[in-house]
């Protein structure tokens, strides 16, 4: 993958790069997985007949079970049992976050998607240039950002983590692949904001 650059051109700020066949099957199936997540996760969302007659849609109000999908949907808040606050206890958070999810979490999960779907839309199936708007440049930022939360909760990425780990890892690809998206992801933001 060549680095990110910012183009002024007269349509505009481009971002161009360019992906070998290779890389983009790779970030193509890595974004597949994370909307195959968030479809299931919406899947499992309960049918509310308040949706039906209002058009206002809600989500699950519990937290999801899979510690990847758990991650790309956190909980809107913690209980801090050292805090003053004694009306907000561990049942209280996890009411409150079970509302606010509910509340939420599908325009959420809309947003993940779309991010993803204007990834997918502007890689070149089989590899080659790459030259996105500002717009679509956010999507992309978006979208990595979900597959490097994904898959670094699969690999257990912590911050005492080794930067390498034996290659007779099972996971040393995949880490390979999290450190590349990282790279990506890093180098699209500094160009984004004018620094390359």
């Amino acid at each position: 993958m060549q680095s990110w650059s910012r183009k002024n051109t007269l349509s505009g700020v481009r971002i161009r790069s360019q992906l070998d066949p290779h890389e983009a099957k790779v970030l193509r199936s890595v974004i597949h997985s994370v909307v195959a997540m968030l479809d299931e996760r919406v899947s499992d969302s309960p049918h509310d007949e308040l949706e039906e007659l209002t058009g206002m849609r809600s989500g699950n109000s519990a937290p999801p079970t899979n510690a990847v999908v758990a991650r790309l949907l956190p909980d809107f808040c913690r209980h801090d049992p050292d805090h003053q606050d004694k009306e907000l206890d561990a049942a209280g958070v996890a009411e409150l976050n079970g509302a606010l999810r509910s509340l939420n979490e599908p325009e959420i999960i809309d947003d993940k998607k779309a991010a993803a779907k204007a990834l997918l839309d502007t890689l070149p199936a089989e590899g080659g240039k790459i030259s996105l708007t500002t717009a679509q440049a956010e999507g992309w930022i978006a979208a990595i950002n979900d597959a490097r939360l994904a898959l670094g909760t699969v690999l257990d990425v912590h911050d005492e983590m080794a930067e390498e780990i034996d290659p007779e890892d099972p996971r040393a690809p995949q880490l390979g692949v999290y450190h590349w998206l990282t790279w990506m992801q890093d180098a699209l933001i500094v160009a984004l904001a004018g620094q390359h």
